[in-house]
């Protein structure tokens, strides 16, 4: 038997009284399991634990053949206290989920990961206010555990960001990928920003929503199939 922290990712309705539910596991990286939510309150399985980026503890028979696996005991690791009530918490979540499911899949044990996810989303569930570049920070950040950071040390004013390497260079790359001068000036900005000092960098929406597109663009040439992200809308109406 396996027993682990894991992060709900997704959920999608299977028949009556069903789910498949997505999960980043502290123990074995990303799994699927099959969930049949109980009849009565009593019940374990009740469909409360299945929100999104809810903290589980839960214990499974791991079976290697099985492309959906069977939870056996669930319990809540950490109630979350502000971000399943608060509108602008709960919006950035359901991006965020999104996001980590897509970004993950086939992921295997990263326990480097799963604890700067599982951070990241105590830090989003404890604080007041200051938290509207919280997914900036916290997308730049993924992609340091799963192998495409973008390299800042050879960075000169002027220079352009190919996105497809990762990397500044001062002449225009060859592919149509990469960022103006303007621009891949705050790439470096960003990735120096942290959780407790991301609301002193202002931005207006716009400039916000400028920069999640292109996170979401290098993203999607660093990892097969990532698609369009259907909870991007909302996002960009959140914030001033």
């Amino acid at each position: 038997m396996t027993r682990t922290k894991a992060i709900v990712l997704r959920t999608v309705k299977y028949g009556e009284s069903s789910l498949i539910v997505d999960m980043l596991t502290e123990a074995m990286g990303r799994v699927s399991f099959m969930v049949k939510l109980s009849a009565s309150k009593k019940g374990k399985m009740r469909k409360y634990f299945f929100q999104p980026l809810h903290i589980l503890e839960i214990d499974f028979d791991f079976r290697a053949n099985a492309s959906l696996q069977r939870i056996r005991d669930i319990r809540l690791s950490v109630p979350l206290c502000s971000l399943p009530f608060d509108h602008y918490k709960l919006s950035i979540a359901l991006f965020v989920s999104e996001f980590v499911y897509h970004a993950t899949r086939g992921e295997q044990t990263n326990l480097l990961l799963y604890k700067y996810v599982e951070s990241s989303i105590l830090w989003l569930d404890g604080v007041k206010d200051g938290f509207a570049n919280f997914h900036l920070v916290f997308m730049i950040r993924v992609s340091r555990f799963i192998g495409f950071l973008p390299n800042t040390e050879e960075y000169h004013e002027g220079d352009y960001f190919d996105m497809v390497n990762g990397c500044f260079c001062v002449s225009v790359p060859s592919h149509g990928h990469y960022l103006q001068p303007a621009e891949a000036s705050k790439i470096g900005l960003l990735m120096r920003l942290g959780y407790p000092t991301m609301h002193l960098c202002a931005m207006s929406r716009e400039e916000r929503n400028r920069c999640t597109e292109v996170i979401l663009e290098y993203y999607r040439l660093h990892v097969p199939g990532f698609p369009e992200l259907r909870s991007y809308p909302i996002l960009k109406q959140l914030f001033q």
